[in-house]
């Protein structure tokens, strides 16, 4: 992660960034998130666990049944192979479930305070930059002093969710810029990436639990999304997203500044 200390989110950087990216949307939709009960939120995490859930797990099954077999064959690694692959999927969607849990957790006893933007990004960046650099993708954080009204674990969730999501979608040499800048209404933080992009007339679908527009690309659940609505949702922050397809897309959280403390 390269983490640019010049002022945040200018006009020349921004511009410089959508230039070379081509992301100017041709679409944007604002989602707000709406407030979903306790059990239609629980029924889902039921249904996740129920269903895709099994997948990975018959596919470990079957790989080591065959190896304790005693099978010696040329194909023995690419079973071992399948099998690590379907640990590292399980762990993923286990850890998108616990996230989905604590955001459940969090709403009972959330009370919204200072936090620093810089912070929370840098954080997000370093949980998530492995990811990134094993699959080729490079991350871009600008510095960013500004302090705003929200909770940092759910804010957190938000990003890194955002930030894994575009690099699933976003190919091996392309690049993800993280940001903020100033708002009429307080400030704005960025995730812009050179990905695939998200077709128009697909994105009023993507916070929905258990979409996946690209299945080829992204073999996971599909409630990464769905996790940033339900967290935006108790936060009531805004979340407005802008797209061109083969040439990326920008998410943008709308927060409150902080000014008690200026």
């Amino acid at each position: 992660m390269h983490d640019v200390s010049d002022h945040l989110g200018t006009e020349e950087r921004d511009a410089k960034f959508r230039a070379t990216t081509g992301v100017p949307a041709s679409w944007s939709l604002t989602a707000t998130a709406r407030p979903q009960s306790a059990e239609n939120f629980e029924a889902v995490l039921l249904a996740i666990a129920g269903h895709d859930l099994r997948q990975p797990l018959q596919v470990i099954q079957a790989a080591y049944e065959r190896l304790g077999r005693g099978v010696r064959t040329s194909s023995e690694q690419l079973y071992l192979r399948s099998g690590q692959n379907a640990v590292d999927r399980l762990k993923e969607q286990l850890e998108q479930i616990l996230a989905a849990l604590r955001i459940q957790e969090r709403a009972q006893r959330l009370e919204l305070k200072p936090v620093c933007v810089h912070q929370v990004l840098r954080q997000a960046c370093r949980e998530i930059e492995q990811d990134a650099l094993a699959k080729g993708v490079s991350i871009h954080m600008v510095s960013c002093g500004a302090t705003i009204v929200s909770d940092s674990l759910l804010l957190g969730a938000v990003l890194r969710n955002l930030v894994n999501n575009a690099i699933k979608y976003t190919q091996p040499g392309g690049r993800i810029l993280l940001g903020c800048r100033h708002s009429c209404s307080g400030i704005r933080i960025d995730i812009y990436d050179t990905g695939i992009g998200i077709p128009a007339e697909n994105i009023s679908r993507i916070f929905e639990a258990f979409t996946r527009l690209d299945a080829a690309r992204c073999d996971g659940l599909g409630i990464g999304l769905f996790i940033v609505r339900q967290a935006l949702s108790i936060l009531g922050h805004r979340i407005d997203v802008a797209s061109t397809p083969c040439r990326g897309s920008r998410f943008s959280i709308f927060v409150a500044r902080d000014t008690k403390g200026e």
